[in-house]
């Protein structure tokens, strides 16, 4: 008689997301009508939702909230298929395009050139982008108990694999540790973010950024994947696994973007996760087309490279280099090249 009443606390409970219901044990796919078209054509949001038969967690993963950016949409997509899944507790509710529109167009914002996660909680009765906001917030983010969001750098502009969160929150602190990246940032919370939402729901929330717009990068992707289950096996929503955990990552103390002194060509040469000395090491040169004019950019504090322009055209003020102070920067450097090793270790044993 005393074991009844366990296993009635222990069995999960249902989801119902755009007015479908997922009973304990089903899988099911969702399309949430964001509106129409000009076209008269209806616009959704994809969203599949993994509902455990045990109790657990309520996990969001989501991505494309910049509709430029890919890697998360791939994440997702393998994290989908992995055959560990049917051992679930808790439920998994996934949202890999969460910004249709502007994914289609391949750009980072919606049609009328706001940003979707700066319109974050949203309204139902404002822009289109406060009202996506909405009905993220209410239909996903207010039913789950934690969430991941997954980004990558804007256009021509690329990423160390980084998780960016409020690391003064205890719960958000464990699951950045787990998630496994060489390097975490203590990132301050925006206004209209999703983040911000989040918190004001006592929803602890991870970004991973990693890769550049418009990209699949294929190190970025595995190390996504590979995150993403580590956070869930800490909350107790996957089985542990028998592998040796990645070293624990280093915290910035804060991180600050290098700009270029004029206009002209600009060269790198310096990679993403090197170490830099303030004054000494030179990140790149810029020069006009004749070479006449040309001033090198030394990196002004010490620290790791965790983002850098791509495109070699740049106007004076431009982003070139964004690079993360720490305690100990050789650490963190040791941190990255081990990171790096493991994910092309595992590369290479998975090729045929």
């Amino acid at each position: 008689m005393t074991d009844k009443p366990a296993r009635i606390r222990q069995r999960n409970r249902s989801v119902t997301i755009g007015g479908i219901t997922v009973e304990p044990g089903q899988r099911r796919s969702i399309d949430l009508e964001v509106g129409r078209l000009y076209t008269h054509s209806p616009t959704t949001m994809p969203v599949q939702v993994v509902c455990g038969k045990r109790a657990g967690p309520v996990l969001f993963v989501s991505a494309a909230i910049h509709g430029d950016e890919l890697n998360g949409v791939e994440i997702i997509r393998r994290l989908l298929k992995l055959p560990i899944l049917q051992k679930l507790r808790g439920t998994l509710i996934a949202v890999p395009i969460v910004n249709l529109h502007g994914f289609i167009h391949t750009s980072r914002y919606l049609p009328d050139r706001r940003d979707l996660n700066r319109s974050f909680p949203g309204s139902e009765t404002g822009s289109l982008a406060a009202r996506i906001a909405h009905l993220f917030m209410t239909e996903i983010v207010s039913q789950t108990t934690h969430g991941i969001d997954l980004h990558t750098g804007a256009i021509h502009r690329a990423n160390l694999p980084q998780i960016r969160a409020n690391l003064d929150d205890p719960d958000t602190l464990a699951m950045a540790k787990a998630f496994g990246t060489p390097v975490i940032l203590n990132a301050a919370i925006r206004d209209g973010s999703l983040r911000a939402a989040a918190a004001s729901n006592d929803v602890p929330m991870l970004l991973y950024e990693a890769g550049e717009a418009l990209r699949l990068d294929e190190l970025c992707i595995r190390g996504g994947v590979e995150g993403v289950q580590r956070v869930m096996r800490l909350l107790g929503m996957l089985p542990r696994s028998r592998r040796k955990a990645p070293p624990e990552p280093v915290m910035a103390r804060s991180s600050s973007w290098i700009r270029a002194p004029q206009s002209g060509l600009f060269r790198a040469r310096v990679a993403l996760g090197e170490r830099v000395t303030r004054d000494q090491t030179v990140l790149g040169a810029v020069s006009d087309p004749f070479g006449e004019k040309e001033q090198e950019i030394r990196a002004p504090f010490s620290g790791i490279v965790i983002g850098r322009l791509n495109l070699p055209l740049v106007n004076e003020g431009d982003a070139v280099y964004h690079v993360a102070r720490f305690w100990r920067t050789d650490l963190a450097a040791e941190r990255w090249e081990d990171y790096q090793e493991s994910l092309e270790d595992e590369l290479s044993a998975n090729d045929p």
